[in-house]
């Protein structure tokens, strides 16, 4: 639902703050007075083409704000997009410069006039003359049909098997086209993976026999250092290392007794002493495991040739051997499956039928549907000075798609005695706005746009078929939030929220003005509306009689 409208240098906007109501909102004014302006303007927050044009002259930038209240829909796309905050709403605002140059933003957030305008269709549906409408696109009266008889999961059924059935079309269609590369490219596969697998490598091997072969070739060297430095720590004849430590200790214990700021000393050598004891037992028990293995050597640096000669030809690292093996080996798998033409061929068939069938289905449900709602919509159509006119729904057959075996599209007559024509090529936008208004209101409880807004629905109608406009809107106001722009006291008159719209002279430059009318000021309102720039008593009492009705 729209809760805020803040408009600044639009047009003939100066500055206006709308703070809008559930239910139904009308907005009435003077000929030129600016009603439609607050239409432009709240299409432009939703993502619509701007220009300089709609900069108020003398104005540096146009600035139009608008606060939402979103439905579950709408939440989730802000938190997919990374939009959404703590709050219940989200606020769009549309900057336009005196260039011609946009911005847009979302809670704050930079954002595109496509993210704008695909944020703005969850949120509004605008029906007018001057403006584009969601009913005109076939995409949208194919979704309308199907929401209206509950068909979405059949809808969806229907583009899950397109899907997977062209899927494989394609994978078959690429394999007929492409065999003779294809079986190169199996044989490739086959002698790369061949090649591994008779290396054998395992993960971390290379690593594992590098350390080996590098023990192993510099055997007499760890040998003869170990037992060199055995010796001097222990074995030595002429005085080790660790028996000179040993004595050293002796002496400095007895002289520590006769002066105690030698048990410092004391206390760093004594560990050292220590220390240099482990060391001796690892070097004893490094040389009793190191043993000159030289037929283990050659064994070593022969594998390690394989190896290394093996991931040049790849032209990768040696530690990358067994991933890529797993790699190649998966690629051939699944070239094996892909290349079995005749299962390709029966597994197609298989997910063709599965779609057909689902197709047939959602089709059969469409035709039900669209006589059904055709039906309602001709019936509310004579209501809306349409008499003789029909709507009607057209399954035109087409090739298979995702969203089945038919086209859908609205068509229709504004008179008796004329050919139903699509609903995009119809030449009165009264027409088409009234024909929205009677599908919206039929529909309101399958379309999940929480705001509608018609411009002029009522063009060309008036006395009772303008009361029945008026109810009509009223009556789709109970489960949606519905702003209309109308010039007939007749439906202002049944509105929960009434806005007026004129126009003032400030400094010599004219500029639109709204004010919220209260119960007194709608009197005056709809009199005006009645009886023209002339208010008489008559008049005001017949539009105190319209508002109790």
């Amino acid at each position: 639902m729209l809760r805020t409208l803040s408009i600044r240098d639009f047009v003939i906007v100066d500055a206006i703050e709308l703070e809008l109501a559930p239910g139904f909102t009308v907005f009435t004014g003077e000929t030129g007075a600016g009603k439609s302006i607050l239409i432009d303007a709240l299409a432009l927050a939703l993502g619509g083409r701007g220009d300089a044009s709609m900069v108020r002259e003398g104005a540096a930038k146009s600035d139009i704000t608008a606060e939402f209240t979103v439905g579950d829909e709408a939440q989730a796309w802000l938190a997919a997009n990374e939009f959404n905050n703590d709050e219940d709403g989200v606020l769009l605002r549309r900057v336009i410069d005196n260039a011609g140059r946009s911005k847009a933003f979302i809670n704050g957030i930079a954002a595109t006039a496509t993210q704008l305008r695909d944020l703005g269709e969850m949120l509004v549906d605008i029906h007018g003359q001057h403006a584009h409408q969601s009913l005109l696109k076939t995409d949208a009266q194919r979704v309308l049909l199907d929401s209206q008889a509950g068909l979405q999961d059949d809808a969806k059924a229907v583009a899950a098997a397109y899907k997977a059935w062209r899927a494989l079309a394609r994978q078959r269609e690429e394999f007929e086209t492409d065999a003779k590369n294809v079986l190169l490219e199996r044989e490739r596969l086959e002698w790369q993976v061949g090649e591994l697998e008779k290396l054998g490598a395992k993960p971390g091997e290379w690593a594992e026999i590098s350390n080996e072969h590098s023990r192993l070739s510099h055997a007499a060297s760890l040998i003869e250092g170990a037992q060199e430095a055995l010796t001097a720590i222990s074995e030595s004849d002429t005085n080790p290392i660790l028996s000179q430590l040993s004595s050293l200790n002796q002496k400095l214990g007895k002289l520590s007794d006769i002066d105690d700021a030698l048990k410092t000393v004391l206390e760093a050598l004594e560990p050292a002493q220590i220390q240099l004891q482990e060391a001796v037992y690892a070097l004893n028990d490094y040389l009793s495991r190191v043993e000159l293995d030289p037929d283990r050597l050659r064994e070593v640096e022969t594998r390690l040739e394989a190896i290394h000669s093996t991931a040049r030809k790849f032209r990768i690292a040696p530690d990358d051997l067994p991933q890529e093996f797993e790699s190649l080996s998966a690629q051939l798998q699944q070239l094996a499956d892909a290349s079995d033409l005749d299962a390709l061929r029966a597994q197609e068939d298989k997910l063709k039928a599965v779609y057909l069938a689902a197709a047939q289905k959602l089709s059969k449900a469409r035709g039900k549907a669209a006589r059904s709602l055709g039906d309602a919509v001709t019936a509310a159509m004579q209501e809306l000075s349409m008499a003789g006119g029909r709507f009607e729904i057209a399954l035109n057959a087409c090739e298979p798609a995702g969203y089945g075996l038919e086209q859908v599209e609205f068509l229709v007559a504004g008179h008796a005695g004329t050919v139903p024509r699509p609903l995009a090529k119809v030449a009165s936008g009264g027409e088409l706005a009234r024909i929205a208004l009677a599908i919206s209101v039929i529909t309101s409880s399958a379309t999940a746009t929480p705001t509608l807004i018609f411009d002029e629905v009522d063009s060309g109608i008036g006395g009772g078929v303008a009361e029945v406009v008026g109810r009509l809107l009223k009556r789709l106001g109970q489960d949606r939030q519905v702003l209309c722009v109308t010039h007939l006291p007749q439906v202002a008159s049944q509105a929960n929220q009434h806005f007026q719209v004129n126009k003032q002279s400030t400094n010599g430059k004219i500029v639109s003005r709204i004010d919220a009318l209260d119960a007194k000021a709608r009197v005056e309102e709809i009199a005006r509306m009645l009886g023209g720039l002339e208010i008489t008593a008559t008049t005001r009492k017949h539009a105190r009689e319209l508002l109790a009705t």
